[in-house]
């Protein structure tokens, strides 16, 4: 009898999962964080943001409000945080792809092929500072997140009296989903250093990851999808070097060499990677780590 009303709440709250719908656009969108986009104000904003920490039975004390529309190359996100008063908003690092639970931002998290299995995130700070990742094994722990996967994305942002505000252009191109979709598995989430506070958009139980895909939104769209289009990037290099031995009096001898990677998306869910003498001085260094356990470490791929 106790597991009844169990899998009455479950049902309960896959019911009240939000939804938003997206309408197409052919307003110029300007990145500049000043929503002033017929786009941006025909429309209601997104549903209240639930709390996630410290705690997960309430609505988010700073509030967010999200806007989307698109047009036939990119998908836009606007994002509107309030917050109390003007104040100095916390970021650790100025760097692309910046990660910590310490810093303000807004995240959107699209599950493009509703799996509940893997995603696409892109986030940003106050400062316009960019982040993107690939959410893995549906998001079940942080590691599941990696942020070595880049793309091409645009984003800006602008800080006001009482709150901050986000614009996202994310090329439909950069990302992969099925043709002739209607409905994404969407989530928005952001952190709050003010009041140290997590929330999200789609609520998310505290015992699961911030990054979960086992709870999401959906956004339906005006129309079904077109193909994704091509999406190709090339990077070249080229390296050359020049010695000579003075003391044996040797002529000097200069070498050059060239190559680059290539990644090419087939299809929705295969891409092709080529790569001809791939230049591997150029490759991160992995970070130092100490292991003081019998488990195995594990690193990420650095390379393209």
């Amino acid at each position: 009898m106790l597991m009844f009303p169990s899998y009455v709440l479950l049902a309960q709250q896959a019911l009240v999962l939000p939804k938003m719908q997206v309408y197409k656009t052919t307003e110029t969108i300007v990145l500049d964080g000043e929503l002033n986009e017929r786009a941006w104000t025909a429309v209601p904003p997104s549903s209240p943001f639930y709390q996630y920490f410290p705690a997960d039975t309430s609505l988010a004390k700073a509030q967010t409000e999200v806007w989307m529309t698109y047009n036939d190359q990119f998908i836009y996100i606007a994002a509107k945080m309030h917050h109390p008063n003007s104040q100095d908003y916390v970021s650790t690092s100025l760097r692309r792809d910046y990660r910590g639970e310490q810093n303000d931002g807004f995240t959107v998290v699209f599950d493009t092929f509703s799996d509940n299995t893997n995603a696409y995130q892109f986030g940003v700070n106050p400062y316009g500072v960019q982040r993107e990742g690939l959410i893995a094994n549906g998001g079940i722990s942080p590691g599941d997140l990696d942020l070595a996967w880049d793309n091409v994305w645009f984003a800006e942002a602008k800080i006001y009296e009482d709150y901050w505000v986000a614009e996202l252009a994310i090329p439909f191109k950069t990302l992969r989903f099925k043709e002739g979709g209607d409905t994404w598995n969407t989530n928005f989430y952001r952190l709050d250093s003010y009041f140290t506070e997590r929330s999200t958009w789609a609520p998310i139980p505290r015992n699961y990851s911030i990054i979960s895909l086992a709870f999401m939104g959906q956004i339906i769209w005006d129309k079904p999808l077109g193909k994704p289009g091509s999406n190709m990037a090339v990077i070249p290099f080229t390296a050359g070097g020049w010695s000579q031995n003075y003391l044996a009096g040797t002529d000097a001898v200069s070498n050059l060499s060239a190559g680059g990677d290539a990644k090419l998306a087939v299809g929705p869910a295969l891409n092709l990677d080529l790569t001809y003498y791939p230049d591997l001085s150029q490759v991160e260094v992995e970070p130092q780590v100490t292991n003081l356990d019998r488990g195995e470490m594990c690193f990420p791929e650095r390379r393209q």
